[in-house]
C-alpha cells in the first residue's frame, strides 16, 4: 500500500466558510445509516477516534493529533445540534461516539470519467476505495496528495460514526457519509469536507435504517 502522506495544514474555520461561500457548485453527499428500531434518547456523549478492524492509524492522525481533534470537534458540534449533550468525561457519558475519517484520491482525467467509490464496508474494514478501476484497499491508508489543492485530482472524503452505549459498548446507531470534490476546490479541504459530511449525516437523525440517500 502506498504510504499515507499528510495534507497541508488545516485552514481556519472562518477562512473555510468564506471560501465555501464563493463556490459555484456543491458536490452531493451520499449517506447511509443503520440503527435499531428503538428510539434513541438524546443523552450525554464523548467523542473518540475509531479505527477500522485490521487497519493502522496513519502517522500524524493519532487520537491526540490536531487533525483528529478537529474532526472530533466537528462531529461533537453536529451531535449537539441534534440534541445530544457533551459530557465532562467518559465516566459521565451515556454514549461514546467513535469517529473515523477516511480520505483518498482519483485522477481527474475528464469530466465524463465515472466517479470513484469508497464502498460502504463499515468499521470492519470491508470497504474498497477504487482508483482507476482497481481496488487499492479501504480505510485510512489511501494517499492524499501533499498540499491538498491539487487540480489533477478528485479528493474523496468519508466520515463514519458509531454511537455506543458506554455502559456495555452496544452499538445503537451507525452512519456513513461520503463526498468528493476537485483538488483545487475549497470544498476538498479536510475540515470543510468533514463539516459537510457531519451535517448531512445527522440531518433527520436517526434516519431510515439501511437506506442510502443523497444530500445536496
Amino acid at each position: 500500500m502506498v504510504p499515507f502522506r499528510r495534507a497541508a495544514p488545516l485552514a481556519s474555520a472562518a477562512a473555510l466558510a468564506l471560501a465555501l461561500a464563493g463556490c459555484t457548485t456543491t458536490p452531493p453527499v451520499e449517506v447511509t445509516r443503520f440503527h435499531l428500531a428503538d428510539p434513541i434518547a438524546r443523552g450525554s456523549f464523548v467523542v473518540q477516534q475509531g479505527v477500522p478492524a485490521g487497519q493502522a492509524v496513519p502517522p500524524g492522525l493519532g487520537a491526540d493529533s490536531l487533525e483528529q481533534s478537529s474532526y472530533n470537534q466537528i462531529v461533537a458540534g453536529a451531535l449537539q445540534r441534534t440534541g445530544f449533550t457533551p459530557a465532562a468525561s467518559i465516566a459521565d457519558a451515556d454514549l461514546v461516539a467513535s469517529v473515523i475519517v477516511d480520505r483518498g484520491t482519483r485522477e481527474d482525467l475528464s469530466a465524463r470519467q465515472s466517479g470513484f467509490s469508497f464502498g460502504l464496508g463499515g468499521f470492519g474494514g470491508g470497504g474498497g476505495y477504487r482508483h482507476g478501476g482497481t481496488a487499492v484497499g479501504g480505510g485510512l491508508g489511501v494517499t492524499v496528495p501533499v498540499g491538498g489543492n491539487h487540480p489533477r485530482y478528485i479528493i474523496g472524503t468519508r466520515l463514519m460514526v458509531q454511537l455506543k452505549r458506554r455502559s456495555e459498548g452496544t452499538v445503537i446507531w451507525e452512519g456513513r457519509a461520503q463526498t468528493e470534490a476537485r483538488g483545487a476546490d475549497p470544498a476538498s479541504q479536510p475540515d470543510a469536507a468533514v463539516a459537510k459530511l457531519a451535517n448531512a449525516l445527522f440531518t433527520g437523525f436517526p434516519g431510515e435504517s439501511g437506506r442510502t440517500i443523497t444530500v445536496k
